[in-house]
């Protein structure tokens, strides 16, 4: 299984006033990476594939550290949870690699539901075979997640 990995630049402008990344920000350098990875690497020359645009239906994170301003790029790493028939799960944990003198440091962990959208038509839209093909090369078991433990109690609410 494949993993995509954007090197994503961090701005003096993404701090706030408690002097670290704003939590805001941290959806900025998901949507980095996901276009980075959905667009850039999509498959084939002059292939319609993930062009005709994509709305992001959910979006889940889970803060573990702060991060601060510094001129070093941030690691995006993302993978593929999940592929259904007009949706796909890309999970992210934005973080610094282990080096020999330090040991991997994971700032966040996140997901992101995308769907297929058809610009032209207003409406989500099934993926192609080729999308799938692609994904499928980044596809790997989700982590356990809490969102499907809060999925099954709410679940269970809604059904008393």
């Amino acid at each position: 299984m494949a993993r995509h990995h954007y090197r994503c630049p961090l701005r003096w402008a993404d701090m706030d006033a408690f002097g670290h990344v704003n939590n805001v920000v941290f959806l900025r350098y998901l949507e980095e990476a996901r276009i980075d990875f959905m667009f850039r690497l999509a498959p084939g020359e002059g292939s319609d594939s993930f062009t005709g645009g994509s709305v992001v239906a959910r979006h889940e994170i889970d803060y573990k550290l702060p991060l601060v301003h510094r001129h070093e790029p941030v690691l995006v790493e993302s993978w593929v949870t999940r592929i259904g028939a007009a949706s796909l799960t890309i999970r992210y944990e934005v973080k610094d690699e282990a080096t020999e003198d330090r040991p991997e440091t994971v700032y966040v962990r996140a997901e992101t539901v995308v769907v297929p959208y058809n610009l032209a038509e207003g409406r989500p839209r099934r993926i192609t075979d080729e999308e799938r093909s692609f994904l499928e090369e980044y596809l790997d078991e989700p982590a356990p997640a809490k969102s499907k433990d809060r999925a099954k109690a709410s679940e269970g609410r809604l059904a008393a």
